[in-house]
């Protein structure tokens, strides 16, 4: 698999100040039963392409052109549920959802070899994904931490065009549409590495379409599989497989969970894990360059791929990766840890009178997304476009940095 990279800077983070528009509908989604606030859940206009995904606070904002008359709210683990938007709303709704006990007497119970099950699943990809090229809207975000501390926030609007899912991922590209990153000014904050990631991981992670990264003959011989406990997703019942590492590889394995939809044996979400047992192997993979005399150390490698069903098709919908490292210097007596996330939500979808990216305007695996995007303070630079909103922990940071450096817009 090509190694994209994601540039990691200890940087000076900024609010994101969404632009009003025609239609904004805000709310926190939280479990009924505990009132925890549920990450990652997400939150559609009914019946469309667009969506979005809560943040680390369960909360969201969704920006449509006019107002729907109702939301899909949706998590792993619970019943999905429509909530009706009331005409000019502008209180922040509060939707609970409930958890689903999976009654093991009404599912299908498998009884083969959880891989056989697997193999199914890779057979009926021409079936249950698109065949027909689809230009996606996203928003994605880089952030980056020192310790406890965030050091550096990067996003922006990218398209993503995909070709048919029975196509290789040749002609797949990425286009940024507009982006920004902060930057510290503080020279003892700063650190240059780079490690995999990056706005391509939508393509390279896709494990649908892109069958190299795992779902081929070769790389599932390495593994041992067994069925685990059934989940629900979208208020559609999942098969639920595990896998860990069987045979010794000249790189680094996953342990994980593949979700594979009862009715239709689609690929639903992947949860994957890097064995980071042997460090040489771990930084091989994960490290794509470094600082001379410093140290790394992998901790943790993982990535989360969503997909959602529209009635029709099951089409790629959030995907999120974490990297947790130390660095040390070698006239240091203690190590520092970092922390990586990158992640992005697909927040619309076309079929119809697409073109695809050109190489030209595309990103390509050996950028970096802090090299490609502008450095600046802009209050309305989201304007009508829907992000991932921060989190109440970026926020304080934030406005404890800005007080710091003094920086204005």
């Amino acid at each position: 698999m090509k190694k994209n990279t994601l540039l990691l800077l200890f940087f000076l983070l900024l609010t994101m100040a969404a632009h009003a528009q025609r239609s904004v509908i805000s709310g926190f989604v939280i479990d009924a039963r505990s009132g925890i606030r549920l990450v990652q859940a997400n939150v559609a206009v009914t019946g469309t392409s667009v969506a979005v995904v809560t943040n680390a606070d369960g909360y969201f904002t969704l920006k449509t052109d006019a107002s729907p008359a109702t939301i899909t709210v949706s998590h792993v683990g619970y019943q999905s549920q429509r909530v009706a938007v009331p005409a000019g709303q502008a209180d922040v709704l509060r939707i609970s959802l409930k958890p689903v006990a999976v009654q093991l007497g009404e599912v299908v119970v498998w009884n083969e070899n959880p891989r056989e099950l697997v193999n199914n699943a890779i057979r009926k990809i021409p079936r249950n994904y698109s065949q027909q090229p689809e230009l996606f809207s996203c928003f994605y975000r880089e952030t980056a931490m020192k310790r406890s501390h965030y050091i550096y926030v990067a996003e922006g609007v990218v398209d993503m065009y995909k070709s048919g899912y029975s196509r290789s991922t040749a002609r797949d590209r990425v286009a940024i549409r507009k982006g920004r990153r902060i930057l510290s000014p503080r020279r003892s904050d700063t650190l240059t590495v780079k490690v995999m990631g990056g706005p391509l991981q939508p393509i390279q992670l896709d494990i649908v379409k892109n069958l190299d990264f795992l779902l081929n003959a070769e790389e599932l011989d390495c593994y041992d599989f067994k069925m685990c406990q059934p989940d629900v997703i979208d208020g559609r019942m999942q098969f639920v497989v595990s896998l860990s590492p069987r045979l010794a590889r000249p790189y680094p394995l996953y342990f994980g969970r593949l979700f594979i939809d009862r009715e239709t044996l689609a690929f639903t979400r992947a949860e994957l894990t890097l064995d980071v047992s042997d460090r040489r192997k771990a930084t091989d993979f994960m490290l794509v360059r470094k600082p001379s005399g410093v140290r790394f150390r992998p901790k943790e490698m993982s990535c989360l791929v969503d997909y959602r069903y529209d009635g029709r098709v099951t089409s790629i919908s959030y995907i999120r990766s974490t990297f947790r490292f130390n660095c040390d210097w070698r006239r240091r007596l203690m190590a520092t840890s970092f922390t990586a996330f990158c992640e992005m939500v697909v927040t619309d979808r076309k079929s119809e009178g697409i073109q695809p990216i050109t190489g030209r305007d595309s990103f390509d695996s050996r950028d970096a997304f802090y090299d490609k995007v502008d450095f600046f303070l802009d209050q309305h630079f989201w304007e009508d476009y829907n992000i991932i909103e921060p989190t109440e922990t970026l926020d304080k940071a934030i406005d404890k940095l800005v007080k710091k450096y003094g920086l204005k817009p």
